[in-house]
């Protein structure tokens, strides 16, 4: 294998690759992209959207994930010329010392796409990943995803993503006292304002609308970004969107 060739051996663990569809989260809003969802979180966020990928209590994950060649991957999400590739999970940076990622992300080169990273902020990218990803989107997880703070915050791995000066950072709140952590998360880590969007949590519409009432304008005043959840409003909580 080379440092951007596909060894038809190699595989990754995901639970869907689909697109092209938008990116509904983010700076990255609206962009016309395909995502590739890979298997396995080591968090266990009480609201999470895709547990699925993660939570073998709940799902069998041997039917939810599949072991799939790299060259099978990256043929779909190349259908119909994306333009960008989201990289999501599960935790996508669990996978990075896998012979398979580097595959993936040398064929996403040689196509030509732009490459974006979707992590909880746990995991701090490797020189290879730094270098080939154009943008890391992370999500670091407030109180109420219900992990304890030493699981949900490495201090270590949330420096080495600003290091890149690749990195965002998204947060999902539900009210102003979430608002209000963000701050203080954002100032013990030395994360700028201007690099920080805000996200209501919710799977539908009406939740998403009353709570923006609350947090739109104190999320402003911190100098922070909003981020809708653009495929929500457009499909609902429709898998595969």
């Amino acid at each position: 294998m080379t440092d951007r060739g596909i060894n038809t051996t190699d595989t990754l663990v995901i639970r869907e690759t689909f697109g092209p569809t938008v990116q509904g989260e983010g700076p990255s809003t609206g962009r016309r992209c395909s995502f590739i969802r890979l298997g396995g979180c080591n968090l266990a966020c009480e609201w999470c959207d895709t547990p699925e990928t993660w939570d073998g209590d709940r799902f069998d994950l041997r039917q939810t994930l599949t072991r799939t060649p790299v060259a099978e991957i990256i043929t779909r999400a190349l259908k119909d010329d994306p333009g960008m590739v989201v990289i999501t999970g599960g935790e996508p940076l669990l996978h990075q010392r896998k012979d398979g990622w580097h595959s993936l992300l040398g064929a996403l080169i040689l196509a030509g796409v732009e490459i974006e990273v979707e992590t909880n902020g746990t995991q701090e990218p490797e020189v290879h990943t730094a270098r080939w990803v154009d943008r890391f989107n992370v999500s670091p997880k407030l109180a109420h995803a219900g992990d304890p703070a030493d699981k949900r915050i490495r201090p270590g791995a949330l420096h080495a993503l600003l290091e890149t000066r690749k990195a965002v950072f998204k947060f999902v709140v539900r009210d102003l006292a979430d608002v209000q952590e963000v701050q203080a998360f954002t100032a013990a880590h030395g994360i700028p304002p201007h690099l920080v969007w805000v996200m209501p949590e919710g799977t539908d519409t009406a939740t998403l609308s009353a709570r923006w009432g609350e947090i739109a304008d104190p999320a402003i005043t911190a100098g922070f970004n909003l981020s809708h959840r653009l495929h929500v409003a457009i499909w609902g909580d429709e898998k595969g969107r």
